[in-house]
């Protein structure tokens, strides 16, 4: 099959313009070339039929970063790492501090096979910002970092945590059901494995492109992501159902943001999830506080 000529030109301001935009197009599949010369300046180079497509995920990138000043394009086409995920590093330390303090906290915030069958179900969230020591909080803030920046970073800022936090939210519950009424654990393990999930089904795009290539490059993503799962999440004495729980509701949940790609990297969209996340991180802790009154 013979390559369509790349003769429809999207003119760029400027190389650095022109160098994000080709990450944006090659993340898509498009084939097209950067060419510069010193009358027409710095342009991309696509084929007729990708033209419009082209332009369309050109747009709908300014759009994003217009608002998102920590995004930033790392050296992969098409991956960005958020540092706002700087913000859930900062809670998650805000929480090991209180929890220190005040020592009764963890009583009524971590996860309770028993409590939780008695209808305390905001433990299933107020248990993901609860650590035993200060190497617990580190293993979870370090890895966490880098993985919410990712997903943050490929889903939006506010979808990408809200879904995480689900996530965790599901890690927790797969324990529950495995372990209760024996139940007792508390961590951020399930959000930094949903997170690694999460990002894990970003590579799921590839399978648009019907090639052998793509479909290696597919799957040695997955590949990837499962050994990153046993290396991280299978420690000795670790939650394994709890890690393994929050890994597959990463997985379910980021299939599900990937049917609709534009929707999820909306403003307004990101402003509600955030919104949502705040209220799902005041509303559970004011009920684990208020509970025993």
């Amino acid at each position: 099959m013979q390559t369509p000529p790349l003769d429809a030109l999207i003119p760029a301001p400027n190389r650095r313009q022109a160098m994000d935009w080709s990450l944006v197009l090659a993340s898509q599949g498009i084939e097209h070339v950067i060419q510069q010369d010193d009358a027409a300046g710095w342009a991309l180079a696509v084929a007729v039929g990708d033209h419009e497509r082209a332009l369309a995920q050109i747009q709908l990138y300014r759009q994003e970063n217009r608002h998102w000043r920590w995004r930033r394009p790392l050296f992969q086409p098409g991956l960005f790492f958020d540092w706002s995920s700087l913000a859930w590093v900062l809670l998650t330390v805000f929480f090991y501090g209180w929890s220190e303090a005040r020592a009764d906290l963890r009583t009524p915030g971590q996860m309770d096979g028993t409590a939780l069958a008695h209808g305390e179900w905001w433990r299933l969230f107020t248990a993901t910002w609860l650590h035993a020591d200060l190497a617990h909080l580190a293993a979870n803030v370090v890895f966490g970092f880098l993985f919410l920046g990712l997903v943050m970073g490929r889903y939006g800022p506010g979808v990408g945590l809200l879904a995480a936090y689900l996530a965790g939210v599901g890690g927790n519950i797969a324990a529950w059901l495995v372990h209760e009424p024996t139940l007792r654990g508390l961590g951020a393990s399930g959000v930094v494995m949903g997170a690694l999930g999460l990002f894990t089904t970003q590579s799921f795009a590839l399978l648009k492109r019907p090639n052998a290539i793509a479909f290696r490059l597919f799957a040695g993503a997955i590949l990837a992501g499962l050994m990153l799962f046993v290396f991280l999440g299978t420690s000795p004495g670790t939650d394994v159902v709890a890690h393994l729980g929050g890994f597959i509701t990463g997985l379910l949940l980021g299939s599900l943001l990937a049917l609709a790609p534009r929707l999820v990297h909306q403003p307004w969209v990101n402003l509600a999830a955030a919104i949502l996340f705040v209220a799902l991180v005041i509303l559970p802790w004011w009920l684990a506080l208020t509970s025993g009154l």
